[in-house]
């Protein structure tokens, strides 16, 4: 199988890489940090048919786009670039803003664009987005990146009805709290954190049984859901006692 993962250079993206490295598959490993990408590509090409790294920052739109039609047909995108601003009550600046959505939703439309023609073509292709459990609720202090993995929920729902009928799969994983460069920026208590390697067993099995929408862990998915459908006054005095 040929996949493309993008944001591999750390985290899940990288944990996902080495869970994929097998004589049975191509990886195409895209991220903007060519070092870190190379040093990657040097643990894993003994282990995989092929590693191919792809130097690119997700926002510059353009050398994105190019890097994607220059990209052989590939069988599977994992789209796990995003990044988080941290918890913050404050208003957040714009141009922080616009790379945070840059990032997290727009990169990834960048790069469906050019695939998905090619995936409709063949008939057959797998698209995953990893988005978060932060989705499902918004907090006042993580505003901006819930909302990103809102809006990139809603963006995969549509995709998976429009093109599942043509022999393309879309699917949808909601991590929690998984170790990496984006939950170390959190200064406070993370309930049933994971590490980087069991949340990336987790999500590599949710793939390969092809779920559609996985959120995990489970416990803490439920009470998220939970308190999202409390009544709305109670939900606001929580939230008021929690950031007071």
């Amino acid at each position: 199988m040929k996949i493309l993962v993008t944001g591999a250079s750390s985290g899940i993206g990288e944990a996902l890489a080495k869970l994929y490295a097998t004589q049975d598959n191509k990886l195409y490993l895209l991220a903007r940090r060519e070092d870190r990408l190379q040093k990657l590509q040097t643990k894993l090409a003994p282990l995989a048919k092929k590693v191919e790294i792809i130097v690119c920052d997700v926002t510059d739109f353009d050398t994105l786009q190019r890097k994607m039609r220059e990209l052989p047909d590939v069988d599977m995108v994992i789209l796990n670039a995003g990044i988080s601003l941290g918890h913050s009550l404050e208003i957040t600046p714009f141009e922080e803003f616009k790379r945070l959505y840059d990032v997290n939703i727009i990169s990834n439309h960048a790069i469906l664009e050019i695939l998905l023609p090619k995936f409709l073509e063949k008939k057959s292709g797998k698209i995953v987005f990893i988005s978060s459990l932060a989705s499902i609720f918004s907090m006042p202090s993580s505003k901006v990146y819930s909302s990103s993995k809102r809006a990139l929920n809603a963006y995969a729902e549509g995709l998976r009805y429009k093109y599942e009928p043509h022999g393309i799969k879309v699917l949808n994983i909601l991590p929690g709290f998984v170790k990496s460069e984006l939950t170390d920026k959190n200064k406070f208590y993370m309930p049933f954190l994971l590490s980087t390697e069991d949340g990336a067993k987790i999500i590599k099995r949710a793939i390969d049984k092809e779920r559609r929408f996985y959120a995990f862990p489970r416990r803490f998915y439920y009470l998220i859901l939970l308190f999202k459908y409390l009544p709305l006054f109670l939900k606001q005095k929580i939230i008021k006692h929690l950031f007071r």
